[in-house]
């Protein structure tokens, strides 16, 4: 029996495709189907009709090609599925399922770093790491420095009974869940799609924003990046975290008004503020997230990078598997789905 023929689809730079394919990885498809290393891009679209006019699989990742209803159609009649080796299918997938193409996501996959990446900043924000290493390096880096750095972590509750919140319990929030098990922390969760039950599964227990902010040591976002939750963490929330408490956004800027947030960190010191992300994105260059002592701007380093990015090409070989069999897929996407994930 002939093998399925499938397609690389991505405007992503070469260096970027080849992590996210490695070597190994295109062995595993070329076993499975009929698929050349021609990548197909928006420049060369038209240059490859014919090839795309056999694909029945597109295998892709940051990059893929937003195409319209009519270009499905016309350039890719025997389109079956597309397997997407990153995170959000928000921008390009909905003309596909409304032709009745299946659109699966890595985001299980992406979701792995952040939430290693997550857990860690919830770990050594719980010990002071970040302010107790500013204040040394401000107070000189001596002797003194560090008694100074020590007292601001001896203020601080630490690790043990301490209540951390979750705003957002999709993939990465789950999975952020799931890892903190390993810890005695008390965990609450902001999510109005989930249910108690879901959270009894992770010792969690749901609340709203307000009793999130107002009790807990270390708050974390992963809400949804939907026009609904743009803006929607503001002052009334930032002004109700306790004076040495950490807010930490490894989610989209989009959620939180930058400059409310600036206005809490300005008033309390001692609050920190670990953003991975932010809107604009940089901030500002006269932005105070630039200078605020209590605040830490990492460059967008959460999600998959370099080695990891191999992971989001893996967890699509094995849906495309599945597939192939007639077995259970775990990430594949739906027009509801769309309604509320990332």
């Amino acid at each position: 029996m002939s093998k399925p023929i499938a397609v690389f689809m991505t405007d992503t730079p070469a260096v970027t495709f080849h992590q996210v394919y490695p070597d190994v990885r295109m062995e595993q498809l070329r076993a499975l189907c009929e698929i050349s290393d021609t990548v197909v891009t928006s420049e060369n679209l038209e240059e490859h009709k014919e090839l795309l006019a056999k694909a029945e699989y597109i295998f892709t990742t940051w990059g893929m090609l937003s195409l319209t209803e009519e270009q499905i159609t016309s350039l890719l009649p025997n389109l079956k599925a597309v397997f997407y080796a990153a995170g959000s299918v928000q921008y390009f997938a909905r003309p596909f399922l409304n032709k009745g193409i299946k659109v699966f996501s890595a985001w299980g996959a992406n979701a792995v770093p952040v939430a290693e990446y997550t857990v860690a900043q919830i770990i050594l924000s719980g010990k002071g790491m970040f302010q107790g290493m500013r204040r040394l390096e401000r107070n000189g880096n001596n002797a003194a420095a560090r008694e100074i750095s020590r007292q601001y972590t001896m203020s601080l509750p630490c690790n043990y009974g301490v209540k951390v919140g979750i705003l957002g319990a999709g993939m990465i929030g789950k999975l952020v869940l799931k890892m903190l098990q390993a810890y005695d922390f008390e965990l609450l969760v902001y999510d109005p799609f989930v249910k108690q039950e879901v959270l009894d599964q992770y010792h969690a227990k749901a609340a709203t924003l307000d009793e999130i902010f107002s009790q807990c040591q270390i708050i974390s976002n992963h809400i949804a990046n939907l026009p609904a939750t743009v803006g929607m963490l503001k002052y009334e929330h930032f002004s109700k975290m306790a004076p040495n408490a950490v807010f930490i956004n490894t989610g989209r800027g989009a959620q939180v008004v930058e400059a409310d947030l600036i206005r809490a960190m300005e008033e309390e010191p001692d609050r920190t503020a670990l953003l991975d992300v932010t809107l604009p994105e940089p901030p500002e260059a006269d932005s105070p997230l630039w200078t605020l002592p209590n605040v830490f701007l990492t460059p967008h380093i959460a999600g998959s990078l370099k080695n990891e990015t191999a992971r989001m090409s893996e967890f699509m070989l094995d849906e495309f598997t599945s597939l192939l069999k007639g077995e259970a897929c775990r990430y594949e996407v739906s027009l509801k789905m769309l309604e509320t994930m990332a």
